[in-house]
């Protein structure tokens, strides 16, 4: 069953730290995606821009609004993804456990729907 891992972190958190700790958080995620990649779950991930390039979009009496940011104020914020392809829910938390984001974020583990073809 394939799996969407949502990343959700501090945005000001992650961009007060140091070069040394953002070296060291950018190579414990190519460790993890290296991880998922060589045990064949890896389907997909991206990291996202900032929350500050967000634009929502709601559709209201057949009228397009657009706000500049993310839907709603939250301490957290989506960072990026990744779609894995575990055999159940339970190698999907073993998974976003190991996700370095999971130390100070959080990771929301969400099975995809699949549609017959």
């Amino acid at each position: 069953m394939r799996y969407a891992l949502l990343i959700y972190g501090d945005e000001q958190s992650q961009a007060g730290m140091s070069e040394a700790e953002g070296a060291a958080q950018y190579q414990a995620y190519n460790d993890f995606t290296k991880d998922v990649v060589d045990r064949g779950l890896m389907q997909a991930g991206e990291a996202l821009q900032p929350v500050s390039t967000a634009t929502t979009v709601r559709v209201r009496s057949d009228e397009t609004l657009t706000t500049d940011g993310p839907f709603a104020e939250t301490k957290e914020q989506l960072g990026g993804f990744y779609i894995v392809d575990c055999k159940d829910l339970d190698e999907a938390i073993e998974t976003a456990a190991k996700i370095p984001g999971a130390r100070d974020g959080s990771i929301e583990v969400r099975p995809i729907m699949e549609y017959p073809a």
